[in-house]
């Protein structure tokens, strides 16, 4: 048996009256997403879509589904002939939405958006598109319903699974352009903004007004919040603030048929009705394309303590996050493991970094974060959780960050060992 590719293009078929829309889907996700399962329109009913939830997957059961994938093995894949391909009245059209200088058709441009970071993926579109709106969003995917173009939304294209690339020439709606921060209330912590957001932007953003993003990733320089939310993105402080699902109050997203759905509501406590905004966190681009987030953020915490620590297996990491989430309860804000592979790797590719903890033997890594509002007593705790763990056996050596610059150090060795 082969295996599939992660990222795998799924469609409505052409003859049918679902939208038309393809996606990129990673891991083992379901042929669910095969069809949009939302219906738009004010008159539109719960009952009816969870009813085209149904219906769509078992159009795909039946076979009446255009599906697109690439095998990791030795079988070819085949371009599905149910997709049109893009012509010159096609890119003429689009220029009237987005503007001659927003359609892309230089080779050295797309070559950089045809694959992924890790240069395992790669794709031939010739048209890469930026929107600089939600409603250029909606024409461009209207269009594109109405011709079987198959579509690929791209962000930051800093994944790692070949997700956000083309299978074959799929058109990219890349949303780059769209990166306003639209409001921002300090009362409530409540952030909306544009899906083309660059993660680090925003962190930045918010670290001026006082604030921080529930998120950090390691790619947060390139990466966007809208591929953040559509790959639900778990980050290195989930320990602390969750997943996506929790954070995200709301969200708009444009359908592949051009529909335009409004979810994006910053109410934190909203219990009325079905919270449709969830079937989109982590669908990735495969029900439409988000848009704009409103996402809640906590205030910046002024104590922030951070160890880098080695335990000798795996059993002891394993015991000391127990540990950890009992004896440092609310201020624990990051547990990160890395093994001695991953860090080899790291400290050969990359000039300027060091091992905190150069003597040897060490198997595992384990990477502490503390946040808290009071230094001295977020300090005492974490050296005596630090002190009782060595008594224990389960660390058996460690260094805590004395400054900003060592704690810097620590997190870019964590960061960087994701990609391993």
């Amino acid at each position: 048996m082969q295996r599939l590719r992660a990222a795998r293009r799924l469609i409505a078929h052409p003859s049918s009256s679902a939208p038309f829309l393809s996606s990129s889907i990673s891991g083992f996700t379901k042929q669910l997403y095969a069809q949009v399962c939302l219906d738009s329109r004010p008159q539109a009913t719960a009952h009816a879509c969870f009813k085209s939830v149904a219906e769509s997957y078992a159009e795909v059961s039946r076979g009446n589904c255009g599906v697109q994938f690439r095998c990791l093995g030795t079988v070819a894949a085949t371009r599905n002939p149910l997709f049109s391909t893009v012509n010159d009245d096609d890119v003429k059209y689009f220029i009237d939405i987005v503007g001659d200088k927003n359609v892309i058709q230089d080779e050295d441009r797309l070559q950089t958006a045809n694959i992924d970071w890790m240069r395992k993926f790669e794709g031939s579109s010739k048209l890469m598109l930026l929107p600089r709106s939600s409603i250029e969003v909606s024409q461009i995917l209207t269009y594109c319903n109405s011709r079987s173009l198959a579509v690929v939304p791209q962000g930051g294209n800093t994944g790692l699974v070949g997700g956000s690339v083309p299978v074959f020439d799929e058109v990219i709606v890349n949303l780059s352009l769209m990166n306003n921060i639209i409001s921002f209330d300090k009362v409530s912590g409540i952030l909306v903004c544009e899906a083309g957001c660059i993660l680090e932007n925003l962190i930045s953003y918010l670290d001026n007004h006082g604030f921080i993003m529930p998120l950090d990733l390691g790619a947060k320089g390139s990466c966007q919040i809208g591929g953040n939310v559509s790959t639900n993105a778990g980050g290195l402080r989930l320990v602390r603030y969750g997943s996506l699902h929790g954070n995200v109050l709301g969200l708009e997203a444009v359908l592949a048929n051009g529909s335009v759905v409004d979810m994006l509501g910053t109410l934190r406590k909203d219990n009325t009705g079905y919270d449709l905004k969830h079937m989109f966190i982590g669908s990735e681009g495969s029900l439409g394309i988000v848009t704009k987030v409103s996402i809640l953020t906590p205030p910046k915490l002024s104590s922030v303590n951070i160890a880098f620590l080695a335990c000798e297996d795996y059993f002891s990491c394993q015991k000391l996050l127990l540990e950890a989430k009992s004896k440092l309860g609310e201020i624990l804000s990051a547990f990160e493991f890395l093994d001695i592979n991953a860090m080899d790797v790291v400290l050969h590719h990359l000039d300027g970094l060091r091992n905190p903890i150069p003597t040897s033997g060490h198997k595992f890594f384990i990477l502490i974060e503390t946040t808290g509002s009071n230094e001295l007593y977020d300090k005492e705790r974490l050296e005596a959780f630090l002190l009782s763990s060595m008594e224990q056996g389960l660390v058996s050596d460690g260094v805590l960050a004395q400054d900003i610059n060592q704690a810097s150090s620590f997190w870019r060795i964590r960061e960087v060992s994701k990609l391993n």
